[in-house]
């Protein structure tokens, strides 16, 4: 029996997709939860605590190769120091993590955050591989419907993005997982750039509604970032196949399939 991959984060947006790959791939996998679940062929769940530390060990013992995919809002540079520290104790041979474009360059915590982790990574003595992906489409959509429910819609001058569909992420990543570790690869986006209120305005389009936008202005560091388009890569990337326009039209054909089968 080969050694089973670790996939962190291995329930989520990502990792919901990176499993059923690794699988199809013939690799078994164990996956790090929050609470214990019951096995399914092929899939071990282990409940750890990343960011307080507790049961890495355990979740490490006979694994060769870490699939990084687990995040949040606070605390990335921490779990994946933890996770890190003990994948080289254990003898870990590939570090695989994914991170997002511009980490270094957007004076945002969150981006601070990710970069911390992919340093604690590469400094760990764990051979290792690091993948930047734009945001995902998941992401623009939930930005764009949450602004949708206003009365007006923000649409903050020059904040663009090339999002970039979570599949083709995972698929890339499975790919690094199997291979040799390659330090930091070219990073992966969507194949346009669009500006935010290009996306708000395919969204509602999309679903039928009419909201008057307003242009607002993002102030500070951040705002002269985004509007140097510093959270981008124009240059050097990889770029996926799978379009936002694609994306949305997949979902109005779900919502139009369930609104039948209702």
């Amino acid at each position: 029996m080969s050694a089973p991959i670790l996939v962190t984060g291995g329930t989520g947006t990502l990792g919901s997709q990176v499993v059923p790959l690794l699988r199809g791939a013939g690799q078994e996998v164990r996956v790090l939860t929050r609470h214990a679940r019951e096995p399914e062929p092929g899939i071990e769940y282990v409940a750890c605590n990343l960011l307080g530390g507790q049961g890495i060990e355990a979740a490490l013992e006979g694994v060769e190769v870490v699939l990084h995919l687990a995040g949040g809002a606070k605390g990335d540079d921490v779990a994946t120091r933890n996770l890190a520290t003990a994948a080289a104790k254990a003898g870990v041979r590939h570090l695989v993590y994914i991170s997002v474009v511009a980490a270094d360059k957007l004076p945002i915590g969150y981006f601070k955050a990710k970069l911390g982790a992919a340093l604690a990574v590469a400094e760990s003595g764990v051979p290792w591989t690091t993948l930047r992906a734009a945001q995902f489409h998941e992401f623009v959509l939930t930005a764009v419907s949450t602004m949708a429910k206003l009365p007006v819609v923000p649409v903050p001058g020059g904040l663009r993005f090339q999002p970039v569909d979570s599949r083709d992420v995972a698929e890339r990543l499975v790919e690094l997982a199997l291979g040799a570790p390659q330090g930091r690869v070219p990073d992966l986006v969507g194949p346009k750039v669009y500006a935010l209120g290009d996306l708000s305005r395919e969204h509602l389009r999309a679903t039928g509604k009419r909201r008057p936008k307003l242009p607002v202005r993002i102030p500070g560091k951040a705002g002269r970032a985004y509007r140097a388009a510093e959270n981008l890569t124009l240059e050097g990337a990889l770029v996926a196949g799978r379009s936002w326009e694609d994306f949305l039209a997949e979902r109005a054909a779900e919502a139009a399939g369930a609104t039948k089968a209702a």
